[in-house]
């Protein structure tokens, strides 16, 4: 029998069901350090398309992950910032990233060649 769409194995499952694509995770860690607009975004979250980067905005917001704020300019102006909610993935993306990079490091040492463009796992667990 199929799980409700509400019910979820254990809390890890609901945390991946929440940050479910490679992109969630990424956009949160750009939106550590402040405040976002949209196309500084889609800069930094390298390989991902403007359509694609609306979509998982939308979704993160619809999470409480993110907020969105609209600036009454011309131009529109706006800018997407972690919620409380967010920042407390910190600890979560702090630990997957130095995994990552450890695992890195083994790769490298075992003949890969394995380049990160951030060692940044510091940042998210202080």
């Amino acid at each position: 029998m199929a799980k409700a769409k509400n019910e979820f194995t254990n809390g890890a499952s609901l945390t991946l069901k929440i940050l479910g694509t490679k992109w969630k995770p990424l956009i949160i860690c750009h939106l550590i350090d402040g405040p976002l607009r949209t196309l500084e975004l889609q800069r930094r979250v390298k390989g991902i398309s403007a359509k694609v980067l609306v979509e998982q905005l939308k979704q993160l917001e619809a999470d409480e992950i993110i907020d969105r704020r609209v600036f009454n300019e011309v131009p529109p102006h706006v800018e997407y910032s972690l919620t409380t909610t967010g920042h407390s993935l910190a600890k979560v993306l702090g630990s997957m990233s130095y995994w990552g990079e450890q695992q890195a490091q083994q790769l490298n040492n075992n003949g890969q060649n394995i380049k990160l463009e951030y060692l940044d796992h510091e940042k998210w667990t202080k």
